[in-house]
């Protein structure tokens, strides 16, 4: 078996990681497309099943959970329908919802995908709703969301801070988050949508493409990513380009290029940087060190976007694609 794969059979194993930010409702709505509307030029789907799955934040703890580690997870959703389905899912996938608050007046932020295809051929995407909490955290909520968070962290190998701009990142949070980190030595890893700079001073990140090149203000190019990282005074800044694979800036070190593994036609993106953060910071807990944990998380990833819809990648499927003969990001990450 390969070291890094073995490595991590062992030490994902129960590892604490606190997944603290927007808590999201994934709903597939499947369906068979039987006919053209008269009323437009759409097509008709006769719903099947609606299926309610983990999203954002909870997507990130699933899959930790998925790697063999203990998630607990930090969160808002409303006293709804969709929020109520989301907290059994999260039992289902083993994630400690303990922290996880009911808000009144709140709304579970849903996103909505409608799946259909003709009868036995391979059902797609036909469009995705998404309805939006908008409603202000109150300071109450805040605070308890703060509670939360050091109660989750008390015992935590990693915190993860996943920001989909729903408003549980707040400033107060953000630094508390930091602070904990510093105080106990652990990484404190974000995904933000296009928000990276509201926490600097973090340890690491793991933005795409599309947001580096937002940061940037121009076309991304390899040369960028120490110079990122040292203004945004992260440790290292792990960057997803999709079927390119990633780069690694880490501090006093050259940009690592880590090939993409797998497929270069992926079944479906959804959710692919929950698993990666999720990977990613699990790996920096069991003591991996970066280059070994971005491995790991690109091997991870490249697992989910062969799966449809919200997917987790499970323990023994990382650590098959580990030990898979072509080895190029691993064997980097093993030799860094």
């Amino acid at each position: 078996m390969n070291r890094l794969a073995e490595k991590i059979k062992k030490a994902f194993k129960d590892k604490r990681v606190a997944v603290i930010g927007d808590v999201v409702a994934d709903q597939f709505l499947n369906g068979t497309i039987s006919r053209v509307s008269r009323e437009a030029p759409v097509f008709i789907i006769k719903h099947e099943e609606t299926e309610t799955l983990p999203g954002g934040a909870a997507n990130a703890a699933a899959n930790v959970a998925a790697l063999g580690g203990a998630p607990v997870l930090i969160g808002v959703i409303g006293n709804d329908e969709n929020g109520r389905a989301l907290l059994n899912a999260l039992v289902q996938k083993n994630v400690d919802d303990s922290q996880v608050l009911t808000a009144p007046g709140f709304s579970t932020t849903t996103k909505v995908r409608v799946i259909g295809g003709q009868p036995y051929s391979t059902k797609k995407q036909v469009i995705r709703i998404d309805y939006e909490n908008r409603r202000e955290i109150e300071k109450e909520m805040c605070g308890q969301l703060l509670a939360g968070l050091k109660n989750a962290a008390a015992n935590a190998g990693a915190i993860v801070l996943s920001d989909y701009n729903y408003g549980v990142a707040f400033p107060e949070l953000i630094e508390t988050a930091k602070h904990i980190c510093q105080k106990r030595s652990i990484p404190l890893v974000v995904d933000s949508r296009f928000r990276l700079e509201q926490f600097t001073g973090a340890t690491t990140a793991t933005p795409n493409q599309e947001e580096v090149e937002q940061l940037l203000g121009k076309p991304f190019e390899t040369a960028d990513c120490d110079a990122l990282r040292r203004r945004l005074k992260f440790a290292s800044l792990l960057i997803t380009l999709g079927g390119r694979g990633m780069v690694l800036a880490e501090n006093g070190k050259p940009p690592l290029a880590i090939p993409a593994v797998g497929s270069d036609q992926p079944l479906d993106v959804t959710g692919a940087g929950d698993t990666v953060i999720a990977a990613y910071a699990l790996g920096l807990a069991a003591g991996l060190n970066y280059a070994e944990a971005a491995s790991v998380a690109n091997h991870a990833g490249s697992i989910v976007v062969m799966k449809r819809g919200t997917a987790v990648a499970a323990i023994d499927e990382l650590v098959e694609s580990l030990t898979e003969p072509v080895e190029d990001a691993s064997a980097a990450a093993n030799e860094g």
